[in-house]
């Protein structure tokens, strides 16, 4: 007996989506998130994008980057960003079961910044930081194309 694939995948979705619901309601935000003040990131790995003759590509390699945000205040959404590149006010969400930090640089660049509630072994909790940025030229060691950064955060409250 063979099963036609969009069944398959509501069987999968469904599945899936009742072990998520015992872990946590959907929209739920973690008390953690809620009460934090101060994050330190690092983020050891990278990915970037671009395009050569019109068609997308990417490449994945080590980074060293460390951000940190102070003054978080989940209630009225806002915190401080500091990074290699300086300050900034920043806004923050704080929905479901993540804690975004996004800035917005006066240029029209996007930083977000996701903690995601999944503990590393070490208790820090894993992050995404995407870079939505594109210069023509390439200048090493500023951000000119998109880039994603993979790593973890240590939560203070």
């Amino acid at each position: 007996m063979s099963m036609k694939w969009p069944a398959v995948v509501i069987v999968l979705v469904l599945s899936f989506g009742a072990v998520g619901a015992s872990a946590q309601a959907p929209n739920e935000s973690p008390a953690r998130f809620s009460k934090v003040t101060d994050i330190s990131c690092t983020f050891p790995v990278m990915a970037t994008g671009t395009w050569k003759d019109g068609e997308a590509r990417s490449s994945v390699g080590p980074s060293k980057l460390s951000v940190s945000f102070h003054a978080i205040d989940t209630q009225e959404g806002t915190a401080e960003a500091e990074s290699e590149s300086g300050k900034a006010h920043i806004t923050v969400r704080l929905l479901g079961s993540y804690l975004h930090l996004m800035q917005l640089d006066p240029y029209g660049a996007l930083y977000v910044t996701t903690i995601l509630n999944a503990q590393t072994p070490a208790g820090r909790f894993q992050a995404v930081q995407s870079r939505h940025e594109y210069t023509v030229i390439q200048l090493p060691g500023l951000t000119s194309r998109p880039e994603q950064y993979y790593g973890d955060c240590e939560l203070r409250p």
